[in-house]
């Protein structure tokens, strides 16, 4: 009988240890399971916060442009003509009969005693640009000064830089469209940091600026406008850290 009670205990035995072993073996994979839930959980949760983030800055990036583009629109819709405006020269930059007649009309009052016009097409003769103005003033040369070569703004600039420089004035009226005004500004100031620059906004009779938002063809004049502004800005920043 001992016999038998012995091997009894024995495999009883054993199959504890087995049950035992098997519990042993269950409790660690739920363990793992666990923590690979938990590991996973993890995981979906930091990367649902990475994409909050970038919603968020994002969104906070596009409400800083969309809160400067506005700001830019409102500077332009709000832009006045200077009262008694006076300078030591006036520059037109091209892109419309209504820029170069306001600066002939400045020239005529005695604004200035000399005028630039930029921006001339190479075949447009002096005879020519007077027959499109209201102005009854010839372009004569000892006043009147015309610049060929420039095909952009930044071009208008760079043509003006060497006229104001070669001709010593200090100060200078900026005539063009009003919208035109911030990255005409911005490019002078770049190659005429010492040179005092008065804008005189040109103001479009079809263009109703104080109204731009209700209007999507204004909308999208000032959103390019805008855009060539930051570029014009951008490129002479980094030029100036070269």
């Amino acid at each position: 009988m001992m016999r038998v009670d012995t091997a009894f205990d024995s495999a009883a035995g054993n199959g504890l240890d087995a049950g035992a072993a098997q519990e042993s073996s269950a409790g660690r994979k739920s363990v793992s399971a666990e923590n690979a839930g938990s590991t996973n959980g993890g995981g979906r949760k930091k990367r649902f916060g990475l994409r909050i983030a970038f919603v968020t800055v994002l969104l906070a990036l596009a409400g800083g442009v969309l809160g400067q583009f506005l700001y830019f629109a409102h500077q332009i819709s709000t832009a006045t003509v200077p009262n008694a405006a006076s300078a030591d020269a006036i520059v037109v930059l091209t892109g419309g009969q209504a820029r170069v007649s306001e600066g002939l009309r400045l020239l005529e009052e005695g604004h200035a005693d000399r005028l630039l016009i930029s921006g001339v097409h190479p075949g447009t003769t002096r005879e020519q640009l007077a027959a499109v103005t209201s102005s009854d003033m010839p372009l004569e040369k000892a006043s009147v000064d015309l610049d060929r070569v420039a095909l952009n703004t930044a071009g208008n600039a760079t043509e003006t830089a060497v006229w104001v420089q070669k001709n010593g004035f200090n100060s200078l009226l900026v005539v063009t469209s009003a919208y035109h005004i911030p990255r005409a500004k911005a490019e002078l100031s770049d190659v005429l940091p010492h040179v005092n620059l008065i804008a005189y906004p040109v103001f479009a009779k079809d263009l109703e600026l104080d109204t731009w938002y209700q209007k999507p063809a204004t909308i999208r004049l000032l959103m390019r406008e805008y855009v060539k502004y930051i570029l014009a800005r951008l490129r002479n920043t980094v030029r100036a850290m070269s």
